[in-house]
């Protein structure tokens, strides 16, 4: 028996990267409020968003396996979302600017059946160089990063802009950590290519 998967994002990225896994999939965007909770760390809140992210989908498709994912910018405690424009772009990229910042990216798998769930969070270090005004207004203009947390768009230039990126996984900055999603998808049965 095949078991469903679904993907609870909109993300075009995010589809991509479950592609690579060559198993069949539906996708759905799942409608949740993504505010940080008083005193949720970075790490809580993308766990967190993660399962909620799989779970809101779950009335719709009970006999799934359901794949929420999520990711932020950490600095600190800091949490930098998607700058949705290019003047929050620069100021977000200015404010890295020599810097080492987070960003974390979680998986969650829930089994709609019966609301089991497993996770996993993958954190990638980044080293910004010094960027100029300039050179960080050139970025956003050509990698249009609006829907990227952080404003980083790895799978673009983004890369350019670091002098060192740290990660247990490539897949994960991305926003789909694939190598911890295998795991989990392994420990409910799915068997992978």
């Amino acid at each position: 028996m095949t078991t469903r998967l679904v993907l609870a994002s909109g993300s075009v990225v995010r589809r991509e990267l479950l592609q690579r896994l060559r198993l069949p999939f539906h996708w759905e965007a799942a409608d949740v409020d993504e505010s940080r909770l008083p005193g949720e760390s970075p790490w809580e809140l993308v766990t967190r968003l993660a399962a909620t992210k799989a779970r809101a989908l779950a009335p719709r498709f009970p006999d799934a396996l359901l794949i929420g994912a999520d990711e932020v910018c950490a600095l600190g405690d800091q949490v930098f979302g998607k700058p949705l424009t290019a003047e929050v772009a620069c100021e977000q990229l200015s404010y890295f600017s020599g810097r080492k910042v987070e960003f974390l990216s979680a998986v969650a798998v829930v089994r709609a059946a019966d609301g089991a769930c497993r996770q996993a969070l993958m954190p990638t270090s980044a080293v910004f160089r010094d960027l100029d005004a300039h050179a960080i207004a050139r970025y956003v203009d050509q990698d249009q990063p609006f829907e990227c947390a952080g404003s980083f768009r790895s799978e673009g230039l983004g890369p350019v802009l670091c002098t060192r990126l740290t990660s247990d996984d490539p897949t994960a900055l991305p926003g789909l950590p694939l190598m911890a999603l295998a795991t989990i998808l392994g420990h409910f049965g799915v068997s992978l290519p």
